[in-house]
């Protein structure tokens, strides 16, 4: 084995241990500070936490699970990595390249804004950095990386305490959620509220309490393409308050109106939270893609293809179909593969030959954002009902987008007749290298790999459980994206399923 990639190994010999550890932790319950000096408590608490037994049995091996104890340098206004925490997933990564990616999302923090022009775009510097961190990326490439990236951030905006202290009364704090030039005060505000009570109390009150406002903040985490919940969950994935601060702030400026219009009646359409899943994903998915009404939702001429083209036109059909993913407490293992494998199956299969492969943009949100389920549900403070209601709102979501992008065809023949040319190593060091990634490519990769040593254990029920991509599919699904983004330019197709996103895509080269 390379020894850079031990990591890799270690994570294939405790596969099946941590899906044993993920079924336990479901139930804990306990609550650990984090963003305060709680090295202590971590220490005398390892045999009382499924995850802390998961970080000790990988500790010899550069901690690749590592839900280890946060740094006690972190703070809400300080980032602060270390190899101790290096991601749930991680392939060499080193201690110089942590104090570079340090300093370089410490200066993000301060100087830009979360969006980086006035139609929303969403700054990826502190996703690109993580992942390339995690993946073994040199502080030379990450550097280069974030000089080429910041060119075209928006600066920060000043906060104003008065409204900062606004937001303690609640019904101003619903007023200003929104609407992103109050990014700033949301900021400063989740920094005074992690620095006084510390992440836990933070997530509970402010996300996951069940009142009006939390129910407001909890919707608008599925908002943005699932970009709010990609930043929370690097935050909490990588133990660092600061980015926990910054991602519940772009939580509270986004819209909410995929869950008021989807999410919500479509949990209520299923009778709550925590129902028996009686079907696969995959089989929902074949339904959905086989009810006509809904399949032909979407046209091309739609600006925004959820809003004006699923929910407009076929929304009763799609709250049905979505209401029928549920997890019960006993599935979440199960449930968890199966939400990293279908996006992955349709994000890779979703081809158009003889057009050249290309990954589908918005399909890699649900895809890159799989990786953060395993973390959510490790939490030990957050209640089960909260654990198993973000499981099914991210399956309904992942669901949505499918759809959202014509409910293309998907053609696994795509991955399983593909060479897979390149090692992890290597196409993990395509990804740290490209000269025009904004973080979308790195994610994906890193996001894959995962969802290989996660599926694993389930192989052996992959037909009855529904998971398509098994085996050395993964190593060819993360060849597949390498080898689709070996030019610089026109990395990504957007919105599949249409004959007209592929306009500029050149045909593939007849051997």
């Amino acid at each position: 084995m390379n020894p850079r990639f031990s990591t890799l190994g270690c994570m294939r010999l405790t596969s099946s241990r941590y899906l044993s550890l993920l079924r336990s932790t479901i139930r804990v319950c306990r609550v650990t500070p984090i963003g305060r000096d709680t090295s202590r408590r971590a220490a005398t608490s390892t045999s009382k936490s499924p995850i802390a037994a998961t970080r000790a049995s990988a500790q010899s091996q550069r901690h690749c699970f590592s839900t280890a104890r946060p740094s006690t340098m972190a703070t809400a206004r300080k980032v602060q990595l270390s190899l101790a925490n290096a991601g749930i997933f991680s392939a060499g990564p080193r201690e110089d390249t942590a104090r570079t990616a340090s300093q370089l999302l410490q200066e993000d923090l301060e100087k830009h804004h979360v969006f980086f022009n006035d139609q929303g775009f969403h700054n990826h510097l502190v996703h690109q950095i993580l992942t390339m961190f995690a993946l073994g990326a040199s502080p030379d490439e990450v550097t280069a990386m974030y000089n080429r990236n910041k060119s075209y951030q928006r600066p920060a905006l000043p906060s104003d305490e008065a409204v900062v202290q606004s937001l303690y009364d609640k019904s101003r704090f619903r007023e200003l959620t929104g609407n992103g030039q109050n990014y700033p005060h949301f900021l400063a505000f989740f920094q005074q509220e992690i620095d006084k009570k510390g992440v836990e109390y933070v997530l509970n009150e402010y996300v996951f309490k069940g009142d009006d406002n939390a129910e407001s903040m909890l919707s608008r985490l599925f908002g943005g393409l699932l970009h709010p919940i990609i930043h929370l969950g690097f935050g909490l994935e990588f133990h660092q308050p600061a980015i926990v601060a910054e991602a519940l702030a772009q939580v509270a400026v986004h819209e909410d109106t995929v869950a008021r219009l989807f999410l919500l009646p479509a949990e209520t359409r299923a009778g709550g939270v925590g129902k028996p899943g009686k079907k696969p994903m995959l089989q929902i998915l074949e339904e959905m893609r086989a009810d006509q009404k809904l399949a032909n939702s979407v046209h091309w001429s739609d600006g925004n293809k959820i809003r004006d083209g699923v929910l407009k036109r076929a929304s009763e059909e799609m709250i049905q179909h979505a209401a029928e993913f549920t997890v019960s407490e006993d599935q979440v293992a199960g449930k968890i593969a199966e939400m990293i494998n279908i996006p992955v199956y349709y994000t890779s299969t979703a081809q158009r030959p003889p057009k050249e492969i290309k990954f589908d943009f918005f399909f890699l949100h649900s895809l890159n954002s799989s990786i953060f389920l395993s973390t959510f549900v490790a939490l030990p403070y957050l209640d089960v009902r909260s654990k198993l209601r973000l499981l099914e709102w991210k399956g309904r979501m992942d669901l949505l987008l499918y759809v959202s992008r014509g409910a293309p065809d998907l053609l696994l023949d795509e991955v399983t007749g593909h060479r897979a040319s390149s090692s992890w190593n290597t196409v993990f060091a395509h990804g740290n290298r490209h000269p025009e990634d904004d973080g979308h490519l790195s994610k994906a990769l890193r996001a894959i790999a995962h969802g290989e040593n996660i599926c694993r254990p389930f192989e052996a029920q992959a037909r009855e459980r529904g998971l398509p991509i098994t085996g050395d599919m993964w190593l060819k699904v993360g060849n597949m994206v390498k080898d689709s983004t070996l030019k610089p330019d026109n990395l990504w197709v957007r919105s599949t399923g249409f004959e007209e996103a592929w306009a500029g895509f050149e045909d593939r080269a007849r051997l």
